[in-house]
């Protein structure tokens, strides 16, 4: 049995999720999703940062300035110390600088130093994690435990050593934090881990330390927090959330500050004042070529490691980092876009249909995760934007290679003998024509045509099948533009029918005004025929509503959508029934029920047909009320007369009535064929106990 719409979109979606599930889950995106977190962080990340953060860079003007007063790179640490006096209102003063060696100017020069960072109580120090060295020396060791932080479990990025700061710089230190920092796979800085472990402690980030000896971040059930709210950690980084403008914080040089700090000793006015820095959050930091590591990001090919500290401290204090989606929440979308794209191509049998709405979902899929990413939430773009792709090109390939064989099969199979609007809904629902049937009402048309075999024998067989051909051809136009569906030519006889597979109210209606203009297309045909020297031919037209079989009852090897029942069977005795009455069109009861007396008609009497037990009423359809000829209603209305008579059993009126109407009509089968009966002898089987009744004895 074929597969369902349902399950095709089931099994469909499953394998075009289940690959882009398994390409996203395996790390094969990884790439490409990078390069995606990049342009959104250019594109839609905010311009400004907080104004909390200032760098003193020391840079190439700095050591210029310096160098004019005979003080050559590196300096004497005795010049931090009037730099780290005069930040000393700041809320924190980040050096990234390591200070591992001994001064070269003496140990003087370090004593001023650590006095400097001692005094000012806000100065903190970097250390270097490291893999080169195996274990820790004695003043290492202590200047860990010192900065260990506890009750948080096991760090997810280990080193085996670190490099820190002289003892006595480390112990006069405020705090002291790690500043080694791995790139992504590409060699950009993306991520920030925030605790690292080295020798059985946890230490934290260059940052963090400051954050946490000022309670701004607190360590609580194995998990940082800021602000009441958790810190999210993907494998122990934090997901940064830089500026598009690459130099949005506050930068000034280090010999202005120097600068500043001597006017203003000297009772001059400074460029730069010391309340400029309260409450500030202070990195000191190389800039000058030559003096730092190019550090590429996210938003800018070169930069320095102070921007990324910068912009780590800014995402805590500001809780604006990026928090991930979990994987099951963005797996579940991707699940959503393969569901939607499918079902979307299944469902729209139309290229555009289905090329719209697979671009509105790729588009959904790069919109919603831009506007989770604006407010802080960083959903994956390129795993759901793969899962569109893939969906699209599967079930466009399936629909065309599978459902388009099929399609192109009923629409080749069905556009010769149906409207193109039914076509449309076949196509639509390709269900309809799979083999077997359904229970339809539907109206079935018998047409026949009578003289054929008198004209065939004036002509050669050739010139007679195509004549035939050009009857066919006429009646087929008129059946297919009145909706109805071409079953099949038997002979010189044609049988149509409506109501599957679309059925309408008005076909009923379709079908009587299919049956009218086939006789008006026959008359042009014998005018045709007489200005050729042939025999006119005439048409008989039986129609009868009701139930039967409609579907493809053919073969597997041999298609054939077709109606079958006593529905089908009866409008072949109607169309029969003709000779009887010397009518052209007989339309069952049922028929004229539904005709919504749009024409002019007659009612014939009741008839019981062989093989049939119950009688069926039969009416004759002249033409549409508003093409009757004006007499008509006169006629009908004197036939009616007669029909009454005859029923009551009133035999020598009616027979008057009929014979009234045969001397102005004389050509009036009806009228003829009841003063026929009326003449029968009182008393015979035929007028007695069920006079009303016909019985037709032959089909």
């Amino acid at each position: 049995m074929p597969a369902s719409p349902f399950r095709k979109i089931v099994l469909l979606t499953l394998l075009t999720f289940g690959t882009s599930a398994l390409l996203f889950l395996s790390g094969f995106l990884g790439p490409f999703e990078l390069k995606a977190y990049d342009h959104m962080s250019r594109h839609l990340n905010p311009r400004k940062v907080s104004d909390r953060i200032v760098i003193v860079a020391i840079d190439q003007e700095s050591i210029s300035a310096l160098a004019d007063q005979d003080i050559s790179w590196p300096w004497p640490r005795q010049v931090y110390a009037p730099l780290l006096e005069y930040l000393s209102e700041a809320d924190a003063v980040f050096m990234d600088i390591l200070f591992t060696e001994d001064s070269s100017y003496g140990m003087d020069d370090d004593k001023v130093f650590a006095e400097a960072i001692r005094k000012n109580g806000n100065v903190y120090l970097p250390v270097f994690l490291t893999d080169t060295k195996d274990e820790l020396g004695r003043a290492e060791d202590e200047l860990v435990q010192r900065i260990s932080i506890q009750g948080l479990g096991a760090a997810a990025v280990s080193y085996r050593s670190l490099i820190a700061p002289l003892w006595q710089f480390g112990t006069a230190a405020a705090g002291l934090g790690n500043v080694m920092i791995k790139p992504d796979s590409d060699g950009i800085y993306r991520r920030v881990p925030l605790v690292f472990r080295t020798a059985g402690h946890e230490i934290p980030n260059f940052v963090l330390s400051c954050l946490i000896n000022k309670k701004q971040v607190v360590v609580r059930d194995h998990a940082l927090f800021a602000g009441g709210k958790k810190i999210p950690l993907a494998d122990g980084a934090l997901l940064l959330r830089y500026s598009a403008h690459p130099a949005a914080f506050r930068t000034v040089s280090a010999s202005e500050v120097i600068r500043s700090r001597l006017a203003s000793s000297a009772g001059k006015e400074p460029s730069l004042k010391k309340e400029s820095f309260r409450g500030k959050n202070v990195f000191i930091a190389l800039t000058a070529p030559g003096l730092y590591d190019l550090k590429p990001t996210a938003v800018t090919p070169v930069s320095t490691g102070v921007h990324i500290h910068a912009t780590t401290l800014e995402n805590l204090l500001g809780q604006t980092y990026l928090t991930p989606v979990k994987t099951p929440f963005t797996v579940l979308f991707m699940l959503a876009v393969s569901v939607l794209v499918t079902a979307a191509v299944f469902r729209h049998h139309s290229l555009h249909i289905s090329a719209a709405v697979f671009l509105g979902t790729a588009l959904a899929a790069l919109a919603i995760p831009a506007l989770l990413f604006i407010t802080g939430l960083y959903m994956q773009v390129i795993p759901p934007l793969i899962t569109a792709v893939l969906s699209f090109a599967g079930a466009s390939a399936y629909s065309y290679a599978v459902e388009g064989r099929q399609r192109r099969f009923i629409k080749r199979t069905f556009d010769q003998y149906m409207d193109k609007t039914l076509v449309e809904h076949v196509l639509k629902h390709p269900e309809v024509v799979r083999p077997g049937g359904q229970k339809k009402r539907v109206t079935v048309f018998f047409a026949d045509i009578a003289g054929f075999t008198t004209l065939a024998e004036q002509l050669p067989p050739e010139e007679s099948a195509m004549i035939l051909h050009g009857i066919f051809n006429a009646f087929t136009e008129v059946i297919i533009r009145n909706k109805g569906v071409i079953d099949k030519y038997i002979g010189d006889c044609v049988m149509a029918f409506w109501g599957a597979p679309v059925s309408s109210a008005r076909d009923e209606i379709s079908a009587c005004r299919a049956a009218l203009e086939c006789m008006d297309a026959l008359r042009e045909l014998n005018a045709s025929f007489a200005e050729q020297g042939l025999a006119p031919v005439s048409m008989r037209i039986g129609i009868h509503t009701g139930d039967a079989i409609a579907g493809n009852l053919g073969s597997d090897r041999l298609f054939d959508y077709t109606v079958v029942g006593d529905t089908v069977n009866l409008a072949s005795r109607l169309e029969s029934v003709n000779k009887v009455f010397g009518t052209k069109v007989i339309i069952s009861g049922e028929t004229f029920a539904g005709t919504e007396d749009l024409f002019l008609s007659r009612e014939l009497g009741r008839i019981e047909v062989k093989g049939k037990s119950s009688a069926v009423t039969i009416f004759e359809i002249v033409s549409t009320r508003d093409t009757a000829p004006a007499d008509s209603w006169e006629k009908l209305t004197l036939f009616h007369e007669g029909l009454e008579l005859f029923r009551k059993r009133e035999w020598q009126q009616a027979a008057e009535t009929f014979a009234r109407v045969l001397s102005r009509w004389p050509e009036d089968g009806p009228s003829a064929f009841y003063l026929h009966r009326c003449s029968s002898p009182p008393g015979t089987a035929s007028l007695t106990g069920r006079s009303d009744i016909i019985t037709m004895t032959e089909k």
